[in-house]
């Protein structure tokens, strides 16, 4: 039972062309990790601007 299961979940199995599927992929990270950045930064400026003035 377990020699289906290592190559069911071997890398490519699910792939019959073999074509590369990680270079087709897009980092998302550094552009949500600068968005929420800045979201906090603004929602943080507007907390501080409005407790202080």
């Amino acid at each position: 039972t377990l020699v289906p299961l290592t190559f069911l979940h071997k890398t490519g199995s699910n792939n019959p062309l073999g074509i590369c599927s990680d270079c087709n992929k897009i980092p998302f990270h550094p552009y949500y990790a600068i968005k929420d950045i800045l979201g906090f930064a603004l929602i943080l400026s507007l907390l501080v601007s409005l407790s202080l003035f």
